[in-house]
């Protein structure tokens, strides 16, 4: 037998991807649209158009983007099927920069930070008076999460029917802190004033009374938390936040009722940073400085501070006490 002559037909070639090589090019998608993001569930976002209630589309995350987290609040860019029609997906292909944070971590040991709320103006720190009592110590600590993310803290009280509000305020009267009540039985002239043409993020635990203030300010919220949730087949989700619009202008992102507020991410100055009478002083202190005063930091230069700063002092320490008390 000869030996057998082969040409490029005995060639086997595998089956697969092409050879041609993959492109970091990525689309400038120059016709996407600005949206905000209202609501997120499980892998989808809720959008509206130019901040408009009415122009509601539901997206995805584009695959350009990556693991690029995205929260109610954000500022985004979306392209493709933007009508709203039932079962149609745009996509969102930018998350814009981020004007201010609320973020949080598991507990006060966990380093993985969370951001749920983004570009929020303010935040409305919602307590009970009774039933249950007023915990101090989350006021302290979601005044820290505001200071440190950038936005405006207000004290809102609820049930205040059933107990003086008084013993409670006089603990953050040295904070230059914004209060207002909005029990059943009070008016909201002191609140709406401060939430017109805001984004005011909601915050409180559970049984506090902050879902009735939100029906009291947004009257249709169960219907719109239902449209606005449209991601999730109309299921609204408790452990997710919404945005909801105001009709008197602004949006008010309802969050879930917390049971822990980890502040692990948080460092002394960024609290000091929030004061800013004392912003500079800290300048002076040694690296690595609590700004606690002597005996824990010796060196402190804020112990030098005397007249009014000395009293924003006091408030600052209390706060960055709170924040290792856990």
């Amino acid at each position: 037998m000869s030996p057998r002559e082969y040409d490029e037909t005995d060639v086997r070639v595998r089956p697969g991807r092409g050879s041609r090589p993959r492109t970091k090019t990525r689309p400038e998608h120059a016709d996407a649209q600005e949206a905000m993001v209202v609501a997120v569930d499980r892998g989808r976002w809720g959008c509206v158009l130019g901040r408009d209630p009415a122009r509601r589309v539901t997206a995805m995350r584009a695959r350009e983007l990556g693991r690029t987290p995205i929260v109610v609040g954000d500022d985004v860019d979306i392209v493709g099927d933007l009508s709203g029609r039932t079962d149609t997906l745009a996509r969102i292909v930018r998350r814009g920069e981020r004007r201010t944070v609320l973020r949080r971590t598991a507990d006060d040991t966990d380093p993985s930070e969370r951001v749920f709320v983004a570009n929020a103006d303010q935040l409305l720190i919602v307590v009970a008076l009774a039933d249950p009592p007023p915990r101090t110590g989350l006021v302290e600590r979601a005044l820290i999460a505001a200071f440190a993310g950038g936005l405006v803290p207000i004290l809102c009280l609820t049930k205040t029917d059933l107990a003086p509000a008084e013993p409670f305020t006089a603990q953050f009267s040295d904070l230059d802190l914004t209060i207002v009540n909005a029990g059943r039985g009070d008016e909201l002239d002191e609140v709406v004033p401060l939430l017109a043409d805001k984004v005011t993020a909601l915050l409180g635990h559970s049984g506090v009374g902050k879902s009735t203030l939100v029906n009291r300010l947004v009257p249709e919220a169960e219907r719109a938390i239902g449209t606005v949730t449209d991601v999730g087949k109309g299921r609204h989700t408790s452990t997710q936040s919404v945005a909801l619009p105001l009709a008197f202008g602004g949006w008010v992102i309802d969050t879930p009722g917390i049971r822990s507020f980890g502040l692990a991410h948080i460092a002394p100055d960024d609290v000091i940073m929030a004061f800013s009478d004392l912003a500079e002083a800290i300048a002076d202190c040694p690296r690595g400085c609590g700004h606690m005063g002597a005996p824990a930091d010796p060196e402190c230069a804020l112990d030098a501070l005397t007249g009014p700063a000395s009293q924003r002092v006091g408030a600052a320490r209390r706060l960055l006490a709170a924040m290792r008390e856990g």
